[in-house]
C-alpha cells in the first residue's frame, strides 16, 4: 500500500511575507502564531510578515519563524483535508531545523515547546558561530565518497555536513579548511563550489558548545513517543521513542544531515507521495533528484494547500 510522507523545511527558506495568507485565512493559524510568539519571546507575526529581512535571516530568528510558518501550513492543510487528514501522514521528516517541525507533526513535541526549543537552538548556534568561527560551502557535482576523501585530505577541520542529494553535498568546518577543500573539489571536477552565507560551521564538531547548551534544554523539554515514525537526519532511520528522539536531536547539532538516506529510506518503506509542508520548494526539488518516480506536492500557502488537499483526497 502506498504511503504519504510530510516533509518540513530547514533554515534558508525564510522570506518576508511567509505565512501571511494563512494567518489572514484561518483563526486557528492566528491563534497559533500568537501562542508561538509568546513561547519564543519575539513577535513572530511582525518578523514573518514585515521583517526586515536582515532580522528575519538571523539564525536565532529564522529558526522559530520557519517552524511557526511550517506549523501554520500544517494546521491549514489539516483544516483543508478534514476527515481525510486524520490518517496522514504515515511518516514525517524534516531537514535539520525541519526535524523539530516533523516531531511536532508526529506529536512527540508540542508546538509551543517546539518553537521555544528552536529559538534556543538558534541562539546557541549563532553564539557558537561567533565564538568559534567557521563556515560552510555547497559542493556540486561530486559524489559522497569523493567529498569525504577531500575532507580527510586537507589540513584542518572540515566535514560533510549535509548529504542533500546525489551531487549536492554541503561541507562545514574551519574557514581555511573549507576553502582548501573547496579548491581541491574544483580541481577534482566539482561543477561548482558555493560558499554559504551562514553564521557558523553548522553540523560539524565546531558546534559542540551549542550542543552542550542544547542538551541542557532538551533534558528539561517534555518529549513523548511519536505517533508516527520520524526519519532522523543523523541516522537516515525512523525513530519513535522519546529517548531515541532526544539523542538524535542532540547528535544532529554536530553530526551530518543524511537527507538523501532519509528520502531513500522512506521510498523503500513504501512512500510514493512526499508533501512539502511550509515555506519554499527546496525539499521537493531534492526528492525529485533522489526518488524521481515519487510524487511531490507542496503545502506552503492558501493556493498550494487547496490544490494538495484535493490531490490527497483522491488517493
Amino acid at each position: 500500500m502506498s504511503k504519504t510522507a510530510f516533509l518540513f523545511p530547514g533554515q534558508g527558506v525564510q522570506r518576508v511575507g511567509m505565512g501571511r495568507d494563512l494567518y489572514d485565512a484561518s483563526p486557528a493559524v492566528r491563534e497559533w502564531i500568537d501562542a508561538a510568539s509568546k513561547a519564543a519571546g519575539i513577535d513572530l507575526a511582525r518578523l514573518c510578515f514585515e521583517g526586515p529581512e536582515n532580522e528575519l535571516t538571523r539564525t536565532c530568528n529564522a529558526q522559530p519563524a520557519i517552524l511557526a510558518a511550517s506549523v501554520a501550513a500544517l494546521i491549514s492543510l489539516r483544516e483543508a483535508l478534514g476527515q481525510a487528514g486524520t490518517t496522514l501522514p504515515a511518516v514525517a521528516a524534516g531537514l535539520s531545523l525541519g526535524e523539530y517541525t516533523a516531531l511536532v507533526c508526529a506529536g512527540a513535541l508540542t508546538p509551543t515547546d517546539g518553537v521555544h526549543l528552536v529559538r534556543q537552538r538558534g541562539l546557541f548556534m549563532e553564539e557558537a558561530g561567533t565564538a568559534v568561527g567557521g563556515t560552510m560551502a555547497s559542493v556540486l557535482g561530486l559524489d559522497r565518497e569523493q567529498v569525504d576523501a577531500i575532507c580527510q585530505e586537507v589540513e584542518g577541520l572540515v566535514v560533510g555536513a549535509n548529504y542533500n542529494a546525489p551531487g549536492q553535498i554541503v561541507i562545514s568546518g574551519e574557514t581555511p579548511a573549507v576553502e582548501r577543500a573547496g579548491a581541491l573539489a574544483k580541481a577534482r571536477g566539482a561543477r561548482r563550489v558555493l560558499p554559504l552565507n551562514v553564521s557558523g560551521a553548522f553540523h560539524s564538531p565546531l558546534m559542540q558548545p551549542a550542543a552542550d547548551r542544547l542538551g541542557e534544554v532538551l533534558n528539561t523539554t517534555p518529549l513523548t513517543d511519536a505517533r508516527i515514525p520520524v526519519v532522523a537526519n543523523v541516522l537516515g532511520e525512523p525513530v519513535q521513542t522519546a529517548s531515541t528522539i532526544r539523542t538524535a536531536l542532540l547528535q544532529q547539532m554536530t553530526g551530518s544531515v543524511l537527507w538523501e538516506d532519509t528520502v531513500r529510506r522512506m521510498a523503500a518503506d513504501g512512500v510514493t507521495t512526499f508533501v512539502e509542508v511550509g515555506p519554499g520548494r527546496v525539499l521537493s526539488g531534492l526528492v525529485r533528484r533522489i526518488a524521481p518516480e515519487a510524487r511531490t506536492l507542496q503545502a506552503g500557502d492558501v493556493a498550494s494547500i487547496a490544490a494538495t488537499a484535493e490531490e490527497l483526497r483522491k488517493a
